[in-house]
């Protein structure tokens, strides 16, 4: 007979992407797919619109894992060096 229970998943440490290599990987999914990758994830951020976002690489699902106000908050701290 067949398992039909629920298996939960989790990663290791290892596997889980960082907020600097999600938007890495995001921005070069959106490049390749020529894109003009900063307005797009711009638009993301903004709006919360998750179609601003290119599926390719599965871009979209990883920038989805990031609070929208959790990564501009990373983004001001990155970018005051604070």
């Amino acid at each position: 007979m067949e398992n039909r229970n629920t298996v939960l998943y989790n990663p290791k440490e290892g596997e889980q992407k960082t907020t600097h290599e999600i938007l890495s990987t995001v921005y070069d999914a959106l490049e390749e797919k020529g894109y003009n990758a900063i307005d797009q994830m711009v638009g993301y951020i903004l709006s919360g619109d998750p179609s601003y976002i290119t599926g390719h690489n599965n871009a979209r699902n990883l920038i989805r894992r990031i609070e929208r106000d959790d990564l501009v908050e990373e983004l001001l701290h990155s970018y005051l060096g604070k």
